[in-house]
């Protein structure tokens, strides 16, 4: 099931343009998604969604947990499976996000915290702190919280081992 509600943006033709592009890709990939969903047999909705600058798909319903995975590993999977689709419909990079039983967006508030109790840190000490490992989603809602305390980060390191470290202003 679809449930597009997305509010267009006020701005240019452009803008325009870009937004009804967003949601041809959300379309796109509910279309792969239910697919998928029918061939495991899986119940879920899908919401369809315009975010800032990228298309946002949610799968909701109960039972879903085995397309998040460990730590997420399966919906990072399920994510560049969907943007895959898109690019092979549209013949454009998706940076479209997808969420499965609300996992991106718990985890980002758990991030969020991270991210502040980070900062708290380095205003205490005077000294960097460096966080474990995260996925680039992940680094980059700590990125945001720690830039909007006005402090600076940075990432270091390789995949799958890159982390954020926060540093004193």
């Amino acid at each position: 099931m679809h449930n597009t509600e997305p509010a267009e943006p006020a701005g240019s033709s452009s803008g325009s343009e870009r937004f009804k592009a967003l949601e041809a890709e959300s379309d796109i990939a509910a279309d792969y998604l239910e697919e998928l969903l029918d061939i495991a047999d899986l119940d879920g909705d899908i919401d369809m969604d315009v975010d800032g600058d990228r298309a946002a798909v949610s799968i909701v319903g109960a039972e879903l947990n085995n397309l998040v995975g460990e730590n997420g590993k399966v919906l990072e999977a399920l994510q560049e499976l969907t943007r895959l689709a898109v690019y092979r419909e549209t013949g454009e990079r998706s940076r479209l996000m997808l969420d499965v039983s609300n996992y991106r967006a718990n985890r980002k508030a758990e991030l969020e915290e991270v991210g502040r109790k980070a900062v708290e840190e380095v205003k205490a000490t005077g000294e960097s702190v460096r966080l474990d490992p995260m996925t680039p989603f992940e680094r980059k809602v700590v990125h945001d919280v720690v830039a909007a305390a006005g402090l600076t980060s940075e990432s270091e390191g390789e995949e799958p081992r890159r982390r954020v470290v926060v540093q004193p202003s």
